[in-house]
């Protein structure tokens, strides 16, 4: 990929996705698949006045080897130096960016049980210190091409080009053209029209249906409203915090959710895949789990606390989204869940409650948002999907007719 285009692609990470203001702190973390992109996002979030930059670097197999090697009782503590690094965050707001390559399969063979339990018992202790930054920060998720990550959507080619593919693909779908942030600017007025029209109907509830037998019924909470696109922190700070984005997305109410929805796309969770499943709902709850692959993985999941069997999120999608367009099944849910309709199991957002910034996050869980240690889309859209909104005045308007907008 041409230098200059990736040059173009850090600009816009910066510039739109977190929209790094002067004198700001900015958290770069980032596999180790591609250093010298990592250099040109570093270097642009000092160009626009940084006051310092700090990388954090992943690595797969180090992980896998820490969980191995560490007792429960290690793997699921906080230290000190730890809290300490998350009260600075709380204090200074930094901006967050998420460059995941990650393999989709890197941490097969893990210990489940001893990883989600680490994570069980570490989440109480983050949680204050993650509330206290929620709806505050600037963060923005993007992607670079990782070798294996390349290998797994491409199989047939060598891993350079394999690579140079995904980085045509990322560029492609993230809207990089001549000028990257008039066709940001563009798109998100695009997405908020269609979130004011939906917003406009006053949607009590959404039913979905497919001919794969998803056949679903979902509630709205009176006092949300759908987003899309770029959102404003409560510093008063635009910013994107997906790169590429497709969805409108709603955070419904917690517990009327009824009947069984089916996956349209593989789920790559904690460094696996979960795939062609189903989830059955009842009083808004999972209350039947099947998997193909990785069942295990899947029930283990929806029992990591008791909000994690709840939905957090109904995201609208179309078919005609250039990512579904590509063809490419990217086996990363960045890009697959802007591929298709989906929904979220885990915690829901206080930031679509109308006047969220006058309120505590608690007084937005008790209007129906869902509290949860996991935030895990999976997609469900496909062409046969219909989506129907059942208004609070009777009224049953077409939202989705054979996996595009109705309106």
């Amino acid at each position: 990929m041409k230098k200059t285009v990736l040059r173009e692609y850090a600009k816009l990470i910066v510039c739109s996705g977190v929209n790094v203001q002067k004198g700001q702190e900015v958290l770069v973390y980032a596999e180790l698949d591609q250093p010298e992109f990592v250099k040109m996002v570093v270097e642009e979030a000092y160009r626009v006045g940084a006051k310092r930059v700090t990388v954090h670097w992943n690595y797969q197999p180090l992980e896998k080897i820490h969980i191995r090697g560490q007792s429960l009782k290690t793997l699921g503590g906080v230290e000190e130096w730890e809290k300490a690094r998350q009260q600075f965050y709380v204090d200074n707001l930094p901006c967050r960016i998420h460059l995941v390559s990650e393999d989709p399969d890197g941490l097969r063979g893990v210990n489940l049980k001893k990883m989600a339990q680490g994570r069980q018992k570490r989440y109480p202790i983050l949680k204050p210190y993650i509330d206290q930054r929620r709806n505050k920060e600037q963060w923005c998720i993007a992607a670079v091409p990782g070798v294996a990550w390349a290998k797994k959507i491409f199989p047939n080619l060598p891993k350079n080009r394999a690579v140079e593919k995904l980085w045509e693909a990322i560029i492609s779908t993230s809207r990089v053209t001549d000028d990257p942030v008039a066709a940001w600017q563009e798109h998100n007025r695009d997405l908020k029209a269609r979130c004011d029209y939906l917003n406009a109907l006053g949607i009590a509830k959404l039913h979905y249906t497919a001919d794969n037998g998803t056949d679903f019924t979902v509630g709205m909470i009176p006092q949300a409203q759908f987003c899309g696109g770029g959102e404003e922190s409560t510093q008063g700070i635009f910013y994107n915090p997906n790169i590429p984005t497709e969805e409108c997305f709603i955070s419904p109410m917690r517990g009327e959710a009824e009947g069984i929805v089916y996956s349209t796309k593989p789920l790559s969770y904690n460094g696996q895949l979960i795939d062609n499943f189903s989830l059955r709902f009842a009083g808004g709850k999972v209350v039947e789990a099947h998997a193909e692959q990785n069942e295990e993985l899947l029930k283990t999941m929806i029992a990591m606390d008791e909000g994690a069997a709840y939905l957090g999120e109904c995201a609208l999608v179309p078919q005609s989204s250039p990512i579904a367009q590509s063809g490419l099944l990217f086996y990363n849910t960045l890009f697959d869940e802007n591929a298709a309709c989906h929904l979220a199991l885990g915690a829901g957002f206080a930031d679509t409650i109308r006047g969220f910034q006058t309120m505590t996050l608690e007084e937005c869980q008790a209007l129906g948002i869902n509290e949860s240690m996991i935030h895990e889309d999976f997609m469900i859209g496909c062409d046969s999907m219909n989506i129907d909104a059942i208004c609070t005045d009777g009224k049953v308007v077409p939202i989705f007719r054979n996996g595009n907008w109705a309106f």
